[in-house]
């Protein structure tokens, strides 16, 4: 099965090792993988902050990029970006009434798909071979929780890898405050929405908190750094894509 990688900028920037981990996974379960060099942004950020042209413009050249590809299915490792791709672009196409655009922009939705939901849902796995010999907690993004509704398919991934025990979160459909801007444009309610968060994931006695967006797990994984907790964020693909010997 052929597919396209959207790694993302954030990824691509800030945690490359998350890219590499999808490839070596996507890849030991028989996929075969292409990586445009040319993508860029989503357009998340701008369409959140009101700058719809500019979103127009990206969102151009995301279907102008991934077009090209041909591939069966566009996987990315970001629960977030896939809802902006799958949720806005046609919205963003029809805002500006380019409707040769909007077609496009369906067609591109219909087939990207987060990580989880592609190994579970296409592939048709729950069992992909990993191991990851820890105490592992689970926290659900907005995005992938509530606009893709992933529901338990990241649960089904994680309880068929080696080794791990996966601890119950309390409050796992809470937000963890972090919301691209929104952490920027109000600082206090998402620094008290993160301290909820690290309490519950503290509660759990867990060594490691996953996630499927790097975004939240930024946010997160700041917090638990500062207070010294000892637990650490981790990506899900970077679990998934260990194996016995290599954790």
């Amino acid at each position: 099965m052929k597919i396209s990688l959207f790694v993302t900028c954030l990824n691509d920037t800030l945690y490359p090792q998350t890219g590499i981990a999808t490839v070596t996974l996507l890849e030991r379960l028989g996929c075969e993988i292409s990586f445009p060099f040319e993508q860029t942004c989503c357009g998340q950020m701008h369409l959140n902050s009101g700058y719809q042209t500019e979103t127009l413009e990206l969102v151009r050249r995301f279907l102008d990029v991934f077009e090209k590809e041909d591939a069966e299915y566009i996987v990315s490792p970001s629960g977030s970006c896939v809802a902006m791709i799958r949720e806005y672009f046609p919205k963003v196409c029809e805002w500006a009434h380019d409707t040769a655009l909007e077609t496009r922009a369906k067609v591109i939705a219909s087939k990207t798909l987060e990580l989880s939901e592609f190994i579970v849902n296409i592939l048709k796995l729950e069992d992909v071979g990993a191991y990851y010999p820890h105490r592992v907690t689970y926290h659900s993004s907005c995005h992938g929780l509530r606009t893709l509704g992933l529901g338990d398919a990241p649960y089904k991934l994680l309880k068929n890898v080696r080794g791990l025990e996966l601890m119950p979160l309390e409050n796992s459909e809470s937000c963890c405050g972090f919301g691209g801007t929104f952490a920027i444009k109000n600082p206090e309610t998402s620094t008290a929405m993160l301290s909820d968060k690290m309490r519950c994931i503290l509660n759990t006695k867990a060594n490691t908190c996953t996630g499927g967006d790097n975004s939240c797990l930024m946010h997160i994984g700041g917090g638990l750094s500062r207070m010294n907790t000892g637990v650490r964020t981790v990506h899900l693909a970077e679990i998934l894509a260990q194996t016995e010997g290599r954790a």
